[in-house]
């Protein structure tokens, strides 16, 4: 069974910074495309940041809000991704999630809240 579970967000002030984890467990990240995705209140669930699997090289691509000011990684030992993320913006408050959308297209996590205000 894939199972996504997602932790660390919270409150943050703008310009601050946070770190999300995301613990997998059926599957092995590394060898998989993981990817970050966040929705916001009234929008739609939007793409976020990747990373390719070890096997082709773990190449990072991020969306253009968040690029230069988020970073995608992970721990193969610990099976988890990360997503460091710094100059947060009110803009990026919203429900962070994992997921694997190559192979387990239909597997969520719960997500985790981050609300970016002053």
């Amino acid at each position: 069974q894939v199972q996504f579970v997602e932790s660390g967000g919270g409150l943050v002030q703008p310009g601050g910074s946070l770190r999300l984890s995301c613990a997998a467990s059926g599957l092995i990240v590394s060898m998989n495309y993981m990817s970050w995705y966040r929705q916001a209140p009234g929008k739609e669930r939007e793409w976020v940041a990747a990373i390719t699997s070890i096997n082709i090289g773990g190449s990072t691509t991020y969306a253009d809000s968040v690029k230069g000011r988020f970073a995608i990684s992970r721990d193969n030992a610990k099976n988890t991704v990360y997503l460091q993320m710094n100059n947060l913006k009110p803009e990026d408050t919203a429900v962070y999630y994992c997921k694997a959308p190559g192979r387990f297209p239909d597997y969520w996590g719960q997500g985790t809240q981050v609300t970016v205000s002053s």
